[in-house]
């Protein structure tokens, strides 16, 4: 799997990611309640909120450092969509498995508190799961040679940071 994970492309997707993640700790600290997302790709990533260029570009040094310096929970962040993927797909597959074989509606109502336990279950599973991933799977935190280009902005409230490896 390791071999896998640092392939062409899905190394550097995995370091933006982290690095998008720590960018996105460092603004909320500095903007408190401000809505931002990202998302990361093998060049860079894209960081949307309503926030100044210059304020960005700081972040994402301050990050790249902090990570490079050994702080890899900066690479782990509640809002990831990994997180939400992890949960919403484990209460689908849940759900499913606890309505296979209804023939009707009334055995589906009849079935509806399993499936709604099924669904907490899956929520409590996928809690420390979607993190557990991202530490192991979607993000890297050891940057390495990773290096920022550039942070500008490409459309209101949404900027682009370029990296290179």
């Amino acid at each position: 799997m390791n071999n896998l994970l640092e392939a062409p492309l899905v190394g550097e997707t995995r370091r933006n990611h982290a690095l998008e993640h720590a960018t996105i700790h460092i603004l909320s600290e500095r903007f408190p309640g401000r809505p931002m997302a990202g998302h990361s790709n093998p060049t860079g990533f894209f960081l949307l909120g309503d926030l100044p260029t210059e304020h960005v570009r700081e972040a994402v040094v301050e990050a790249l450092t902090r990570l490079q310096n050994g702080e890899r929970h900066l690479a782990i962040h509640e809002g990831c969509g990994t997180n939400y993927v992890v949960t919403g797909g484990l209460a689908a597959l849940f759900a499913f498995a606890g309505m296979s074989g209804t023939k009707n509606n009334r055995e589906r109502l009849e079935r509806l508190p399993l499936v709604m336990m099924l669904s907490i279950l899956a929520f409590v599973i996928g809690r420390p799961l979607g993190p557990a991933l991202q530490h192991k799977v979607t993000t890297e935190a050891d940057p390495g040679d990773l290096a920022l280009v550039d942070v500008y902005p490409v459309a209101q409230s949404v900027h682009r940071v370029v990296t290179r490896a």
